[in-house]
């Protein structure tokens, strides 16, 4: 990659993030194959316990057999997303600069601080989604002890109280709406703290500071970088509908039944487009952290003054460490952000 760093805008962060993963398909893929691999087992084994079940005629058990399941896999699959994450936030900031980068290079320099940005990622979906939680909650107690106490959750609630029905009615509208500003409210702390995974990986930053850094470092160009996101989800999407249509399709002609193996191919089809669109998002928003630096705090200009031998790296190897067969190339330039535990 032209490590001649400048300021750009959003059309050349997007043509850079093209032309990024495209020189470098096999790496970024590659990342998130690890992942979407996971996911695949995860989801044939589901599969293949679920047509165990109904052979032995035990469909009663399989609701909770499904939850019971998605509570297992639910923090497997977020410590795998969370890796592969990272590890393309790594391999995006080693390439953007010129430096060599591999998968197993990436994944190795990430996993001694992996519980960090597992960490930060659970602040920020916490913070991001709390509102939706608060109202989920509230109206989900409600519809269990309010209408479940008139009877409109049983069969007989055609013949319910017609006022308790109107009630229940008029509080789910209410539910409506109040999502809309806490999707508002949603999509605005997720622009603020766009940048916490990047700032935290390339600068080695603890969770609470890369937060606040990312909040410095995304001041000011919110409507940008939802910009950036947007238009990567509606490639994201249009290509995992195009994948996806054939099954779609198909369920709809069976009633949402479909045979064995078309579930299997389905998931097949999953774990490829999932290992190609996957680091997109990471992959923009890892361009775009470079950007706002190179913008705000001339990082540029650090940047060449490190490769002409002016400054010091910021993380230099510990006196005594071992070598490695793929040592990990500098991060970052010094800068008054970066910090060491």
């Amino acid at each position: 990659m032209d490590t001649n760093l400048r300021p750009l805008s959003l059309g050349e962060i997007l043509d850079r993030t093209a032309q990024l993963y495209r020189n470098n398909f096999v790496l970024f893929a590659g990342i998130a194959s690890v992942y979407a691999g996971i996911v695949l087992v995860m989801n044939l084994a589901q599969i293949g316990l679920t047509a165990l079940l109904t052979s032995l005629h035990m469909t009663r058990q399989l609701p909770w057999f499904l939850i019971g399941w998605a509570l297992l896999i639910l923090p497997l699959i977020f410590i795998f997303a969370g890796a592969a994450i990272a590890a393309n936030n790594r391999a995006v900031a080693w390439v953007y600069l010129g430096q060599p980068a591999t998968i197993r290079g990436a994944y190795m320099s990430i996993l001694p601080r992996l519980g960090r940005y597992l960490w930060l990622m659970t602040i920020a979906t916490f913070i991001v989604y709390l509102p939706f939680a608060v109202i989920f909650v509230i109206y989900l107690v409600f519809v269990l002890a309010y209408a479940g106490s008139k009877g409109l959750l049983t069969h007989a609630a055609a013949g319910g109280d017609p006022q308790a029905a109107m009630v229940l009615a008029g509080v789910t509208i209410v539910f409506c709406l109040l999502c809309v500003p806490a999707l508002i409210y949603a999509i605005l702390m997720a622009l603020r703290y766009s940048l916490a995974v990047p700032a935290s990986v390339v600068e080695d930053l603890k969770a609470r500071q890369a937060l606040r850094r990312s909040v410095v470092l995304s001041r000011g160009s919110w409507g940008r970088i939802f910009l950036l996101g947007l238009l990567i989800a509606i490639i994201q999407i249009g290509l995992a509908l195009i994948t996806q249509m054939f099954f779609i399709v198909a369920a709809v002609k069976q009633h949402g039944v479909l045979p064995m193996w078309v579930q299997v191919a389905q998931q097949v089809v999953g774990f490829f487009t999932n290992s190609f669109i996957g680091p997109m998002y990471a992959t923009g928003l890892t361009l775009f952290y470079y950007d706002q630096r190179i913008r705000k705090e001339g990082f540029d200009i650090e940047w060449m003054m490190q490769a002409a031998g002016m400054t010091v790296p910021a993380l230099a190897a510990e006196p005594g460490a071992a070598p490695v067969d793929e040592p990990e190339p500098p991060l970052a330039p010094e800068s008054p952000w970066s910090t060491h535990e």
